[in-house]
């Protein structure tokens, strides 16, 4: 489904939120965003209140071209500038030696950056309009399931007065549906930070070099922590020849399924809650999170997802389950 026309109005009205210090819900291609002036450490500070995000986790910084890479980094590569050019906008975030601009509260007192330059229509006329850059994490309590819509913003952090955020930009749903893909170029090789639609493969191809796996010495990024995109509902991820002996065996739960159509149809008992999921990994992608939070409000008292396949265009929707498994309680 197409966003909706970016509405002229409501982004001069984000602008004026953002220029007084306030907090904005705004969509990109990959979650829904909570905004804040970058520059500003008093609205930053407000996101990571709304959030209940740790102080050391670094926010990535929206911009609105590549141009603004000079601004916020410093040192840069010739590599980061052959990604921007290869996948800005989109769903790719570059870390990168920090300029001064960067505030300690962005980076969590590192000495890098995380910057990415969103595709998502009302993304970009919102930095149009403000003229600046965008600290913007997931709109969404940290840890939790990442929103997708603005109805999973409302639910979650709602709209003042009663609840966190000044203002949230309905867009429609988020077209990638998963984070961006992060990559490391503040040091030696390349490294890849965090999985995302954007592949290891298609990184190899722009820059030539292997893309490396992260060190100890890795800079924090978001979406690094083992339990986190987590339900409040218990998940578990089931091999698909498993599933059916594994609901069997949590016959005395309420139990929710997320698993294709064909998997689904195979179950000698239907579950009491079931999802039909996308076979392929960028429609499975898009709807992961909807689907989990529908899940997660079905009452259930198990999650249950039958395992996507293997293979490089499913390791980012793996590394999501793996984290909301781990970051979810099982009773």
């Amino acid at each position: 489904m197409d966003a909706p026309a970016v509405d002229s109005a409501r982004i001069a009205q984000a602008v004026e939120v953002l220029k007084r210090g306030g907090l904005v819900a705004v969509p990109t291609e990959t979650v829904y965003g909570l905004a804040a002036d970058a520059a500003n450490e008093a609205a930053v500070r407000a996101v990571f209140a709304a959030k209940g995000r740790p102080a050391d986790h670094p926010v990535i910084v929206h911009v609105a071209d590549a141009s603004a890479i000079d601004a916020w980094a410093r040192e840069v590569p010739d590599s980061a500038r052959a990604l921007a050019a290869a996948f800005w906008p989109g769903p790719l975030t570059l870390v990168l030696k920090r300029s001064p601009r960067a505030l300690d509260v962005v980076t969590g007192g590192q000495d890098t950056v995380g910057l990415r330059c969103p595709a998502h229509p009302w993304a970009h006329a919102l930095l149009q309009a403000f003229g600046g850059a965008l600290a913007a994490p997931s709109a969404n309590r940290f840890g939790g399931l990442s929103p997708t819509t603005a109805e999973h913003v409302r639910a979650d952090l709602g709209e003042k007065p009663t609840g966190a955020l000044d203002l949230i930009l309905d867009g429609g749903a988020c077209p990638v549906g998963i984070e961006s893909t992060i990559v490391d170029l503040s040091g030696a090789q390349p490294t890849l930070l965090r999985p995302g639609s954007i592949t290891r493969l298609a990184l190899e191809q722009v820059l030539g070099t292997p893309v490396a796996e992260p060190g100890g010495d890795a800079p924090r990024a978001p979406g690094r922590l083992e339990r986190h995109y987590a339900p409040r509902t218990p998940l578990e991820v089931v091999p698909v020849d498993r599933l059916g002996s594994r609901l069997a065996a949590l016959f005395h739960l309420r139990v929710a399924v997320l698993a294709p159509a064909a998997v689904l149809a195979t179950l000698r008992a239907a579950p009491a809650v079931q999802l039909h999921a996308s076979e392929g990994a960028e429609a499975y992608a898009r709807e992961l999170y909807a689907s989990l939070h529908e899940l997660d409000q079905a009452g259930a008292e198990r999650i249950v997802v039958s395992a996507p396949p293997a293979g490089p265009e499913w390791t980012a929707i793996h590394d999501r389950l793996r984290r909301a498994r781990a970051g979810s309680h099982p009773r």
